[in-house]
């Protein structure tokens, strides 16, 4: 018993030093730190607002809106200082409600209730403020072939097989990502009826044939993403780049010709496709495709203002 008494005020005294220890740091901040955060606020404040008035050029602003885009997506959709969704509403002054996600893949927004739900949300939000969009948008499919899966579309260039695995690339392309891109649109149309009455179309791309040089996110160094495609094809034996970028478009022109039987599809006759090819330069010779691509999934902001203008366009055809 008296261990327990010696132990129970060892306890006690442990607890009361927490609670001062615990009490001194709940300091409040200095009257010069709490100026000093006050002024980085505002500092980072007004770069963003002279960002995008840099951005939006006074023609732009006075153009009237075309109408609401709701957006589903990748990457492309939502990518650090620029993308598509930001190049559509400072450049051609869409009214841009998005869901997109860096890294999501076409199944996760297809099968993932909890994505489904943050659409489900804005859309009861902009039925009930008595605002109906002109069309969706929708991206996606990169993210569920590239990276660590990538290589199993290839054969390895020794095995005396065609370098393209022809059957892997028709049960990812034909049917996973297929059904999962059906499902998806379908979802869409349903929530469209449910909250606007009728068929919105809706509108998916696809992809510029890419360049698999070995460049992630700001080099892909360390943490940061990327590669996601040239260790694929190192894994497969095909080091050469100039090979290595033929195979790569030639699995994006598959990749295109799916979705273009898709688009239009019974039942989703209202789903459209716009072709996005020959838009960006795969030009290996001086390097010419960087001008284009700021890595192996993603467009330089110049890159992505030639996306977007021919999004803009094929939006315009719709209604």
């Amino acid at each position: 018993m008296a261990k327990g008494k010696k132990t129970s005020k060892t306890n006690r005294k442990t607890t009361a030093k927490a609670r001062g220890k615990k009490k001194r740091a709940q300091r409040p901040l200095s009257a010069a730190t709490w100026s000093a955060a006050r002024a980085s606020g505002a500092e980072a404040a007004r770069t963003v607002l002279a960002r995008r008035s840099r951005r939006l050029a006074a023609a732009v602003l006075a153009r009237p809106s075309p109408g609401i885009l709701v957006a589903e997506g990748d990457s492309w959709f939502d990518y650090p200082f620029t993308d598509v969704l930001d190049d559509l509403e400072d450049q051609f002054r869409w009214d841009v409600i998005s869901v997109a996600h860096k890294g999501d893949r076409v199944e996760g927004m297809a099968y993932d209730n909890g994505q489904l739900s943050k659409l489900e949300r804005e859309l009861r939000k902009l039925r009930d403020s008595g605002r109906t969009p002109r069309a969706f948008l929708l991206s996606g499919g990169g993210n569920d072939i590239a990276g660590e899966e990538f290589s199993v579309l290839l054969n390895h260039k020794r095995s005396g097989l065609t370098p393209i695995n022809a059957q892997v690339v028709a049960g990812v392309f034909e049917q996973r990502l297929t059904a999962a891109i059906v499902s998806l649109a379908s979802a869409v149309t349903a929530l469209s009826t449910a909250f606007f009455g009728t068929k919105l179309p809706i509108l998916m791309h696809g992809y510029d044939r890419p360049v698999p040089d070995g460049r992630g996110f700001l080099g892909g160094f360390w943490f940061l993403p990327g590669p996601w495609l040239q260790p694929g094809f190192y894994q497969k034996g095909f080091s050469d780049l100039a090979e290595a970028t033929t195979l790569m478009g030639q699995l994006i022109d598959q990749f295109n010709a799916q979705l273009a039987r898709t688009a239009g599809g019974p039942g989703l006759e209202h789903l459209h496709y716009v072709d996005l090819r020959g838009t960006l330069s795969a030009e290996l010779k001086g390097r010419k495709y960087q001008k284009s691509w700021a890595n192996e999934l993603h467009p330089t902001p110049s890159g992505f203002e030639a996306v977007t203008a021919r999004l803009h366009a094929a939006l315009l055809q719709l209604t």
